[in-house]
């Protein structure tokens, strides 16, 4: 190899290292621009899950960067935007915080509620309250039995309310004779009507909760069931109907007053003195 040759090289080698070097550098000076970088957003999100009616708090936030063709629609971007607004559905952890979720007026299970429709919640046990698998959004229908209400000790059932929407379920702690008692609860949400029915149901019977398929949406004409009719039983007693009647009033026919007949009378002046007397022949006699 010549001497001439040697030095292309040289200078080949030094303008390849160069040109490398001049790309590293703008590289590093434009954002973006390396090799399968994605443009990112920052977007809120859950740090954990919360339920319906939290009132949000620092900690229970957190920004994640999204691709920025991947922002959801009403997402916000910094935890000060949305602290102190409260949810109104459950969010799971990593989930965006979105502005239909949030309400900036009350918390708590309030935020639920419809305007026109009312909460109630009735204490269940594992029978009656389908084995505890009655979650939240699941609809239920409502059967109350009440003992004695057709008489002779006949218990009565009837479905009262039905494709009620579970808002909340769960267990509390009472305190009954000094000990602590665990109670399972079920919030429903109802008609005024219906929380008025619900009411008397829970103070006069035992309520059951019969739990629906989701998409069954459908009211079906509930009948009373007692015991006589499940067991297939007659009735000990035939059915009369009473009718109350007015007693007949016995009308008698009045009887005759008798009317005195009066007799003839005549004048007589005897002494001076002028008298009337009866006549000595009686007035029938007088035909």
């Amino acid at each position: 190899m010549d001497k001439r040759g040697l030095i292309f090289i040289v200078l080949a080698l030094v303008m390849a290292s160069m040109a490398a070097a001049g790309v590293y550098l703008y590289l590093k000076t434009v954002p973006g621009a390396e090799a399968g970088a994605t443009v990112t957003s920052p977007v809120v999100v859950a740090s954990s899950d919360l339920t319906f009616g939290t009132m949000l708090k620092e900690e229970h936030l957190k920004v994640v960067d999204f691709p920025k063709g991947a922002v959801p629609a009403g997402s916000y971007s910094s935890v000060d935007s949305v602290l102190s607004q409260t949810t109104k559905v459950f969010v799971v952890a990593g989930e965006p915080v979105l502005a239909s979720k949030l309400s900036a007026i009350g918390g708590g299970l309030s935020v639920r509620v419809p305007a026109d429709m009312r909460a109630m919640s009735l204490k269940v046990n594992e029978v009656t309250g389908v084995s505890g698998f009655v979650l939240p959004g699941d609809r239920v229908d409502i059967l109350v039995t009440i003992d004695n209400a057709a008489g002779s000790m006949n218990a009565v059932t009837n479905t009262i309310l039905q494709d009620l929407e579970v808002l909340a379920a769960g267990v509390k702690t009472e305190t009954k004779n000094n000990q602590n008692v665990t109670v399972q609860t079920v919030t429903v949400l109802v008609n005024p009507d219906g929380a008025e029915k619900l009411a008397l149901a829970v103070d006069q019977g035992s309520v059951h909760l019969s739990l629906r398929n989701p998409v069954d949406r459908s009211i079906t004409q509930a009948t009373s069931k007692d015991v006589r009719t499940v067991m297939g039983m007659k009735s000990d007693k035939p059915d009369t109907k009473v009718v109350y009647r007015q007693a007949p009033v016995k009308v008698t026919a009045a009887e005759p007053v008798p009317v005195k007949e009066e007799q003839p009378t005549f004048t007589v002046i005897r002494n001076g003195k002028i008298e009337k007397q009866e006549s000595p022949v009686p007035a029938k006699d007088k035909d």
